[in-house]
């Protein structure tokens, strides 16, 4: 049973892969269930033994990302005490990780927002558990007296990933961009530090 399993969980794991490959090269809407079975070396019929459509295929691929995205950013701030660190270490995680996976970064940031299903029926509980990461470390600032009490958590930690998006976009969507990723990631966290950090603990 066991070794069943797992045979099943690496066959899922091979169809996914090969998705992210055929959705970034192709992109999401000219690509077909018969172009992801063809690069996964299975039949047709294998691929709906796994997935409902070629859009439940994409969803998967945000949900199994994100995963592993929480549990990146996590571990990459958990030995940061300063809230606000935390937000820097975050960035630097979020661009790291964009650079190092283009090719699911591209899919999670301009294929996925083409799926109808996605943007109009799925609802993201992922994503906005990355984002909580984020709001977190604003929440705790306030607590410590460190991050203006006026501030929003919600806006922030939105307005903070909007800008790490929105850079990264710009550079899937460039081959040749003048900026570097962990470069952004610097600026962003500066600004945004700069910009949350309460009058008291300015140094």
């Amino acid at each position: 049973m066991e070794a069943a399993a797992a045979r099943k969980r690496d066959k899922r794991r091979q169809i996914l892969d090969a998705a992210v490959t055929v959705f970034a090269d192709r992109g999401f809407h000219k690509s077909r269930v018969s172009d992801v079975a063809r690069a996964a070396e299975v039949a047709d019929g294998t691929i709906y033994l796994y997935f409902k459509s070629k859009d439940d295929i994409l969803i998967s691929i945000f949900e199994e990302a994100m995963q592993e995205m929480i549990d990146g950013a996590q571990a990459a701030i958990a030995e940061v005490d300063d809230p606000l660190e935390r937000l820097r270490a975050f960035a630097l995680f979020h661009m790291d990780n964009v650079e190092q996976e283009r090719g699911v970064a591209k899919v999670l940031q301009v294929e996925l927002r083409l799926s109808n299903t996605f943007m109009k029926e799925y609802k993201p509980a992922a994503l906005v558990a990355y984002l909580n990461i984020v709001g977190a470390a604003i929440a705790d600032g306030q607590a410590r007296g460190l991050v203006r009490p006026e501030v929003n958590p919600i806006i922030a930690r939105r307005a903070f990933f909007g800008a790490l998006d929105e850079i990264a976009m710009q550079w899937i969507l460039t081959p040749n961009a003048r900026y570097g990723l962990r470069e952004s990631a610097e600026q962003i966290a500066d600004l945004f530090v700069r910009g949350l950090r309460a009058a008291s603990s300015q140094n």
